[in-house]
């Protein structure tokens, strides 16, 4: 967005321009946006609230779905262009977004949403997509989401996704139509790159090992989520257990007169502690929802390399077709003809050809060779600019991701002292006994 409001933000995915015309625009158009340039620093974004409502689908039906309210403001009195304004969006609209951001930048990685359906929960945890613990944790996940966009130097400057957080005016119904018909420009490529790493004979080294890693990344992270899981479950039950100590040092309290007081107190900590697991493995959860959001990124990432080995492929066959222009010259020239070929077996049944004929193609050669030469050029221009401009953001994603999960593992470990020390407290308890005071103070 530019910085004299919504009138002067570039406008990307224009449906005027060929394929080829935005490919190169976009890539322009990340080479001059400066480091640093965020919407973020100019507006507040956020996820407000969900609300369910009822209303019929595509083929007439009653439906039941979840919409989320997304609120915009400037960040101080100084910002000019942007006003304060709301508006309700489907979790739909938001899968739309993303993919014309994946197929409009092929080159960013581009941050993911939170999932549809829960997966990988331990047992308390409802699967139900409509349960309202689910939808706070997927409005969470989409605010997050919005604001990995708006904070992308590149992504943040798209004009659909500030229609996306702002035009109120403009009906659900005509936005997304708008969406679909800027998601088609491109829907083909991704199509055409679905075959293309198995044929291309030169990749490119470090495509190949970040492909790599994304896998290895994935497989690693859905075991770890796995076990949380696991470990959730036998977790509840421990601490619910607890809760039998509290019941039995109340009781036990009751015949003693000297350890009453003590055994009463640690009762009752027995039983705030076996209540407190429920905070405890909802805090958990969000740090698994900051796993699982780079889980979902390694898709991302191959994404990225899905588009470098088709534009890798392409580069390679219009190569391989110059290369055969080539030599249909040199054997024209030469009048050298292979005995196996075509032209040869043409030759032996209808004879040699005339030198005006020869002549004639030589000029068609002649041109088409001047066109390959230049199509040759222009996509190695294409991939050189692809996988300089790939690799900036990539390099941005590496950053980004080592810095979110040193956070999230180091907090998550700080939860877990804490919870620790909550022994303390029972201990605490038992020093009131009578004649235990000295002993328990010289141990700590």
């Amino acid at each position: 967005m530019a910085d004299s409001g919504p009138k002067e933000v570039a406008v990307i995915g224009n449906t005027e321009l060929t394929s080829a015309e935005l490919d190169n625009n976009i890539i322009n158009t990340m080479v001059e946006i400066e480091k640093g340039t965020s919407l973020l620093r100019k507006m507040e974004i956020s996820v407000a609230e969900a609300e369910k409502r009822t209303g019929k689908n595509t083929v007439n039906m009653q439906e039941i779905y979840t919409v989320y309210l997304i609120e915009t403001r400037p960040v101080d009195a100084l910002t000019e262009g942007i006003t304060p304004d709301s508006l309700w969006r489907r979790y739909s609209e938001f899968e739309l977004l993303r993919n014309y951001l994946l197929v409009t930048y092929p080159f960013v990685v581009v941050a993911p949403l939170p999932e549809k359906r829960a997966e990988i929960v331990w047992h308390k945890l409802s699967a139900d997509n409509m349960d309202p613990d689910f939808v706070e944790r997927r409005r969470v996940g989409l605010e997050n989401f919005l604001h990995r966009v708006a904070s992308h130097p590149v992504l943040c400057n798209d004009n659909i996704f500030y229609i996306f957080l702002t035009e109120s005016s403009i009906a659900t119904s005509e936005l997304t139509n708008h969406l679909i018909c800027l998601f088609f420009i491109q829907a083909d490529s991704r199509l055409k790159a679905v075959n293309a790493a198995f044929r291309v004979k030169n990749p490119d080294g470090r495509f190949t090992e970040l492909k790599h890693y994304s896998d290895e990344l994935q497989t690693v992270l859905s075991q770890l989520l796995r076990v949380r899981a696991r470990v959730a479950d036998r977790l509840y039950g421990v601490y619910k257990v607890h809760g039998n100590y509290g019941r039995v040092f109340s009781e036990w309290s009751a015949i003693e007169k000297e350890m009453g007081d003590g055994l009463q107190s640690a009762g009752h900590h027995m039983d705030a502690y076996a209540a407190s697991v429920d905070d405890i493995l909802e805090e958990e959860e969000h740090y698994a929802d900051q796993l699982k959001e780079y889980l979902f990124y390694t898709d991302a990432l191959r994404a990225v390399c899905r588009k470098h080995e088709l534009t890798q492929f392409e580069l390679e066959m219009v190569a391989l077709d110059l290369a055969c222009k080539k030599q249909q010259k040199e054997e024209l020239v030469t009048g050298t003809v292979r005995t196996f070929s075509l032209k040869g077996m043409t030759s032996k049944l209808f004879g040699q050809e005339t030198a005006e004929q020869r002549e004639a193609k030589l000029q068609v050669l002649e041109q088409q060779l001047k066109e390959g030469e230049e199509a040759v050029k222009e996509k190695n221009t294409e991939t050189d600019e692809f996988v300089k401009t790939a690799w900036v953001d990539i390099e941005r994603f590496k950053d980004q991701k080592d810095r979110d999960l040193k956070e999230a593992l180091i907090s998550y470990a700080v939860m877990q002292i804490s919870m620790c020390k909550k022994w303390f407290n029972l201990f605490g308890c038992f020093c009131i006994f009578k004649g235990l005071s000295v002993l328990c103070h010289s141990r700590l």
